[in-house]
């Protein structure tokens, strides 16, 4: 089980976007890294391709960031928090809240 998913709202620990949150958009599992929306946002050059209708110019996009520098946001307390995993009685493996216990979905 992964202890961030998409559509989890994380906050940024490290680097230029510290203190940021967003929604993660796209994990990838081979390289541990995610992308957040409106987070560690980069300009790309693009060239011109009028055959596929792409306009060209300076494009703004997120970029990948590590896995590590992200923590998942406590609503409740304000603030990051840790994901710890817990097995109900009926075997079902839950995601909750190292700070207080609770519930994440």
């Amino acid at each position: 089980m992964q202890k961030l998913k998409t559509g989890d709202e994380v906050i940024v620990l490290t680097g230029k976007s510290n203190g940021q949150r967003g929604k993660i958009s796209k994990i990838i599992t081979d390289k541990n890294r995610v992308v957040v929306e409106g987070v560690n946002m980069m300009k790309k050059h693009v060239r011109p391709n009028p055959q596929a209708g792409i306009q060209g110019g300076i494009v703004e996009k997120e970029a990948a960031m590590d896995i590590s520098n992200v923590a998942i946001f406590n609503s409740k307390t304000g603030k990051a928090d840790r994901v710890g995993i817990k097995v109900e009685e009926d075997g079902k493996r839950v995601r909750i809240f190292k700070s207080n216990g609770e519930l994440i979905d």
